[in-house]
């Protein structure tokens, strides 16, 4: 879901006020009741913890409210070129370019994968949301990488129940910071919404205050060690937001080119890259991650089926300039 996150900080002549209160003073959208539902429902946070609608305010605290932004009116056809490896008339399996985003949300409305799916096969399954018919499963806007889309109700209900147990193997190509000493790593760390930042999420161990965390296991293969940074193949063993990203930062070693997750460690290594290298990364459209296998069931002749796409144009350019350098491996731990 899609969040509006606005801050206010606490005035003189607001300290002692109600935060339903408050919050329906500072936010004229929002009437008392509304503000004392996000407040209930834990989208409301003072000095980043959660907050009883009923609590008095002190001067100089900062009050955090998150809420879902409206959607845009339904989707419409546009002529978007899809690269698609496989189509029946139950489901069809493409490779999303880094760059477009998969479904329209706010503050966005054209020139999505939705967008140009309608445009292709005139009419997909609506019942997971009018806004995302036939998207099963999502990648990040700057990820790339293999998609299955339903084109069929009973292929959508198939394919999630899928999804839901576990049943669709997705693996990934990620080339990360940092020479990762590990052959064969397993992360196995909670994730949460971060309580400062609503849009990012955060590797945590334990649920708190304002903040509920779900389980989320990463299976991490080393492939290529380059030196300053690392190929790896990330298999997703659950499908949280951004998991591949925030557990692989969490270990030290975030994405290439990830503008999110890890900045601080990119910068120190950016810094000791030479030109050539250097501008070879800049030229990324987004993180170095790509959905490059997936698995799964036909949803309606039951046989097993397998794809795999290759990273895109810059990424593999990278990866070949990387290689050809030849750059000292890290060695084993």
């Amino acid at each position: 879901m899609t969040e509006w996150v606005q801050s206010f900080k606490v005035g003189r002549a607001d300290a002692g006020r109600r935060l339903d209160t408050f919050l329906a003073a500072r936010a004229p959208d929002l009437t008392r009741s509304q503000a004392e539902r996000l407040a209930k429902s834990g989208r409301v946070l003072v000095n980043a913890r959660r907050a009883r609608p009923a609590r008095r305010l002190a001067a100089g605290e900062e009050v955090t409210v998150a809420r879902p932004e409206p959607l845009p009116s339904e989707p419409a056809p546009e002529s978007i070129p899809l690269t698609i490896l496989f189509e029946d008339d139950h489901i069809l399996i493409l490779t999303k370019p880094p760059g477009i985003v998969v479904h329209p949300g706010a503050g966005r409305s054209e020139g999505t994968l939705v967008n140009a799916l309608l445009a292709h096969a005139g009419h997909l399954p609506t019942i997971g949301g009018s806004h995302r018919p036939g998207i099963v499963h999502r990648l990040d806007r700057d990820t790339s990488g293999l998609m299955a889309v339903a084109k069929t109700e009973l292929a959508y209900r198939d394919l999630s129940r899928q999804v839901r147990r576990r049943e669709v193997e997705r693996s990934y190509l990620a080339l990360v910071w940092g020479a990762l000493r590990e052959d064969r790593l397993l992360i196995d760390v909670p994730i949460g919404r971060h309580l400062r930042e609503r849009k990012r999420m955060a590797a945590v161990s334990a649920p708190s205050e304002g903040r509920r965390v779900r389980s989320a296991l990463t299976d991490v293969t080393t492939l290529e060690r380059f030196g300053p940074m690392t190929l790896v193949e990330a298999h997703l063993e659950t499908g949280r937001t951004h998991q591949i990203r925030v557990h692989l930062a969490h270990q030290g070693h975030p994405v290439v080119g990830d503008p999110v997750y890890g900045r601080r460690r990119a910068r120190q290594e950016k810094a000791a890259l030479d030109a050539e290298t250097l501008a070879k990364v800049r030229s990324l459209p987004g993180q170095a991650l790509h959905a490059h296998v997936l698995r799964l069931r036909h949803p309606v002749r039951s046989q097993q089926m397998s794809f795999s796409a290759p990273p895109p144009r810059e990424m593999a350019l990278l990866l070949s300039h990387l290689r050809s350098r030849s750059l000292p491996d890290a060695g084993h731990a």
